[in-house]
């Protein structure tokens, strides 16, 4: 009996982690035609960690889908690459989100930016913690990024949510609060527990700007939700936030296989579209 019950929930989660999330597009539910537009494009993507592991995501799925073409071209310096590609390249520094930005600008605006047909670069969820000011990062992201859409117009440029790490649970949960109450009662002061608290609230800030008028990459939510379609939240100070699914990573923040995966196909779902 018991390795009966071992039997079913094994294969109920094998299916379910083979299923498109529900109440997202699948790669079947885009035509052919659209996949062909998008072999036509010269895509930049500006990254850290979390970005490669999106880019082998990329990679696993091209193998299993003949009927998409796109070449994957990693390249320090992507203004030397000229033919239709999706050229993938490291910018800034982790922690210091300020420098990714700079660094993107500095790339857009070495030629880069009159030759893509898309750009972006996103955030690493190490960019964000719960010290950051998330008004003032927001404010240097949104300049950076008008001011190169007013100097390459014909350029699409994509903003990108910020990614977020899993929350524990069970006995790493009780440790970080211990943690958490014995840090109130040495500084006097307290903090929230999480610093997916801050990468939410960036992520609300941009949703606010730009959602419904600029194309927007919502990785976060992505990451958020379960295949069944359900979200990953914790609730602090009497308020909700959405946190990565464990399912999705094996250190609490990178994307693991699966995770890798469900993020990637989503992304050249979005390339796609946006490609028409």
């Amino acid at each position: 009996m018991f390795f009966a019950c071992l039997f079913l929930i094994l294969t109920f989660n094998i299916q379910q982690m083979q299923h498109n999330l529900k109440n997202f597009p699948a790669i079947k539910d885009i035509p052919e035609s659209t996949w062909e537009n998008l072999s036509h494009k010269r895509i930049l993507f500006g990254h850290q960690s979390v970005g490669f592991n999106i880019v082998e995501g990329m990679k696993d799925i091209l193998k299993e889908n003949p009927q998409m073409k796109m070449d994957i071209i990693e390249n320090t310096k992507p203004w030397e690459v000229t033919k239709p590609s999706f050229i993938h390249f490291v910018i800034g520094e982790n922690t210091i989100p300020q420098s990714k930005i700079y660094a993107f600008i500095n790339t857009i605006q070495k030629n880069t930016g009159e030759m893509a047909d898309i750009a972006f670069f996103k955030f690493c969820f190490v960019d964000i913690t719960f010290n950051t000011d998330v008004y003032k990062l927001f404010d240097e992201y949104k300049n950076a990024m008008e001011s190169l859409k007013k100097a390459f117009p014909k350029t699409t440029f994509v903003y990108v949510t910020e990614p977020l790490t899993s929350e524990p649970s069970g006995i790493k949960k009780f440790a970080k609060r211990a943690k958490y109450l014995l840090k109130q009662l040495i500084e006097g002061k307290a903090n929230n527990l999480s610093d997916n608290i801050r990468r939410n609230q960036f992520n609300e800030l941009l949703k606010k700007q730009y959602q419904g008028n600029t194309p927007i990459f919502d990785i976060a939510k992505i990451e958020s939700t379960f295949p069944n379609g359900q979200r990953s939240v914790f609730f602090e100070d009497g308020n909700n936030y959405f946190s990565l699914v464990q399912d999705y990573t094996d250190d609490g923040g990178h994307l693991n296989k699966f995770g890798r995966k469900i993020v990637a196909e989503q992304l050249l779902i979005f390339l796609a579209k946006l490609s028409r």
